[in-house]
């Protein structure tokens, strides 16, 4: 019998995939609860919410890298697309190329991309991952994570961990959450999906 402080590796990776798995399910179980639909997506979760029972995104605020301001309410008559991320963050690093990709391919459709990174005190860190992977979307410097504080309070789809995606409709309601890192097609569809609606 393995005394429990000398556990195996092995053991040690099992413990926290099911810890892992465990979290994940709870966040499902509380979506389905709002009226939204959840699909595994690969290593992601997508929660995407029915037209009528959106709720409004918070007045969001911040400043770019670049010194800009950014507020989430001038963007209204367009998607936003808001990829919570920090450098320090392997799947977000592994999802930052690909999100690129399907900016470019959907910004003649008023999808509007903006990167928060969140929680991150290594400013130089995040300015060399935004350089390499060529960002040609706005990226807010949030590093206390109070953009993510405020899509908690009175948010169905708060974005729990990072990676996450919010996704804000053309009337400035959340309409899709992604929890963990979203591969170029099914992020794709989404958007497809979404950019397709009148209502």
């Amino acid at each position: 019998m393995i005394d429990p402080p000398t556990r195996s590796p092995r053991r040690r990776l099992l413990v926290v995939a099911v810890a892992l798995l465990a979290v994940t399910l709870t966040g499902c179980a509380s979506a389905a609860s709002t009226g939204a639909v959840s699909e595994a997506a690969g290593e992601a979760t997508i929660t995407r919410v029915a037209a009528a029972d959106r709720k409004p995104a918070p007045p969001v605020t911040g400043t770019t890298f670049d010194g800009k301001p950014f507020v989430l309410g001038d963007h209204q008559n367009s998607l936003v697309v808001l990829n919570f991320w920090a450098s320090w963050c392997p799947p977000c690093r592994a999802e930052g190329p690909g999100l690129e990709v399907v900016s470019t391919a959907f910004a003649a459709q008023g999808v509007q991309f903006v990167g928060i990174n969140t929680k991150e005190s290594d400013q130089a860190a995040a300015r060399a991952y935004i350089a390499s992977i060529k960002s040609t979307y706005p990226n807010v410097v949030d590093p206390e994570g109070a953009i993510g504080l405020a899509f908690t309070t009175g948010a169905t789809l708060p974005p729990d961990a990072i990676p996450s995606t919010l996704v804000v409709d053309r009337h400035g309601r959340i309409a899709a959450r992604i929890l963990g890192p979203i591969t170029v097609p099914r992020l794709t569809a989404l958007l497809t999906s979404l950019a397709a609606e009148t209502a």
